[in-house]
């Protein structure tokens, strides 16, 4: 049986504004209905695979709990990173905490954010490289090239160490344009996936002589982990140890004993928006529409709009990427697309809220958005999913307003406890310890009005939380 462990903390920008920091590319869904993440636990949901461990960021724990129940996979444990620390560390945590169970089990290291269409190709590609992978080898994968792409890592293969698998020559890092071609004409020579499997024991055998350091303070904070609402919190004093690295330089680029084992099957690494164009549904012209959007005379071109109050109409554009959402929109150059970090950072640099967050916030009761606001007033729409409670809580310069609109809500305010119906409204005073509970079998909506001298969402002071959270 193969663990696939699935790397989910990247807070990737080059996708922004549908990828936010708060927000990141492997939640969102970029090509198709579901999320890249859901995608990667699904295509493992096969015979010969175990449920995933997920390692994801603090801040992404009930996103990923939630995707996986919505996508039907149940996970064995969701590893949570107190602070991003690479793929290096994600990887022997994971390796780590599932030795424990068996260290020669064999384990499939995947990031959340690729896109590899066709599951039962690229499961048989795994299943090629078990005897490898049994016998002592870390096993690679590598695509199929199709073009002198700049933007990957790339792989060169050698002679057969196993029947369908190659030895690794070398790791070939983002090449030049004029190296891309002459790697594409070089038939030894595959995009690196990123993806590899290997046995738990072998790969902590290589951390151990190449980064001993990185993997102790890893063992620290898996041994010192606690267990917090089915999740598995890393001790934050050693993972604060751990190297920034990612899992190529750390171990692969040091060992010799790699393999590669080809997959010729559609795969993407997403990192642009002009992947995201070559990989989406095509009309005639090359021109893709997503959501909410129309094109009169366009040309390659990708048309966006995740936002049902707005319908985005492109005409007469050729090579351009249009993508609004509620709060914000961008229009870009094709050939531009991977400089959109640079807006990002520049937004981040004048403070832009919509740099990292969305103006629809998601908590693991629900989600809320804010739909209008002024001086000392703020107006926000709550959802709050069936049998969910916000916590126990009061705040120190704000009073509230309810009125539901869809549901019914129970509604604690100091030491009385009612049902509030929709077309009813409750007030909250400032100060007074209140709670908002939905009891019912389907979501509840209501409009929130805040008046106050401080509207901030740090303005919380909470006594009861089935959430664990501060």
């Amino acid at each position: 049986m193969i663990t696939p462990v699935l790397l989910a903390g990247g807070s990737g920008t080059r996708l922004w504004p549908v990828s936010r920091a708060r927000f990141p590319k492997q939640f969102a869904a970029l090509v198709g209905e579901e999320s890249l993440f859901q995608a990667a636990a699904r295509r493992f949901d096969a015979p010969g695979f175990t449920a995933p461990l997920v390692v994801t960021a603090e801040e992404f724990r009930f996103i990923a709990a939630e995707q996986l129940d919505r996508a039907g996979v149940p996970a064995q444990g969701l590893i949570l990173e107190p602070f991003p620390r690479n793929t290096a560390g994600a990887a022997l945590a994971a390796a780590l905490y599932l030795s424990r169970g068996g260290p020669e089990g064999l384990i499939l290291v995947v990031p959340s954010d690729q896109l590899i269409p066709d599951a039962a190709a690229f499961r048989a590609a795994v299943e090629l490289g078990i005897p490898a992978a049994s016998d002592g080898r870390i096993v690679t994968f590598g695509i199929t090239p199709t073009r002198a792409e700049t933007g990957y890592g790339w792989l060169e293969c050698g002679e057969p160490s196993h029947p369908g698998v190659e030895t690794l020559v070398r790791f070939i890092e983002k090449p030049a344009a004029d190296l891309a071609g002459r790697l594409l004409a070089n038939p030894r020579c595959l995009w690196n996936s990123g993806l590899f499997l290997v046995r738990a024991d072998v790969l902590l055998g290589a951390a151990a002589r190449h980064v001993p350091e990185l993997l102790a303070a890893a063992r620290e904070a898996v041994t010192e982990a606690s267990a917090d609402l089915g999740f598995i919190r890393l001790s934050a004093g050693p993972w604060s140890r751990v190297a920034d690295i990612s899992i190529d330089h750390a171990i692969m680029e040091r060992v010799s004993n790699l393999s590669v084992v080809r997959h010729d099957g559609v795969w993407a690494d997403l990192g642009s928006w002009a992947a995201v164009l070559e990989q989406a549904p095509r009309d005639r012209t090359g021109t893709a529409l997503q959501g909410h959007a129309t094109a009169v005379e366009c040309e390659n071109t990708l048309l966006r709009s995740d936002s049902d109050g707005i319908e985005l109409v492109g005409i007469g554009l050729k090579n351009v990427v249009a993508v609004a959402t509620r709060d914000a929109v961008l229009v870009a150059d094709i050939g531009c697309s991977q400089a959109v970090r640079l807006a990002v950072e520049t937004l981040r640099a004048r403070a832009v809220p919509q740099a990292t967050a969305f103006a629809r916030e998601l908590r693991p009761w629900g989600w809320y958005e804010t739909i209008g606001a002024g001086e000392r007033f703020q107006v926000k729409r709550i959802h709050v999913h069936p049998g969910a409670a916000l916590s126990l809580q009061s705040h120190l310069h704000r009073s509230e307003h309810w009125v539901v609109v869809q549901g019914t809500a129970r509604v604690t305010v100091g030491d009385r406890v009612c049902l509030v119906s929709e077309n009813q409204s409750i007030y909250v005073p400032l100060g007074e310890v209140h709670r908002l509970e939905n009891p019912g079998r389907v979501p509840m909506v209501l409009i929130e009005v805040q008046t106050g001298s401080y509207l901030g969402e740090d303005d919380i002071v909470r006594y009861e939380d089935r959430y664990a959270r501060e």
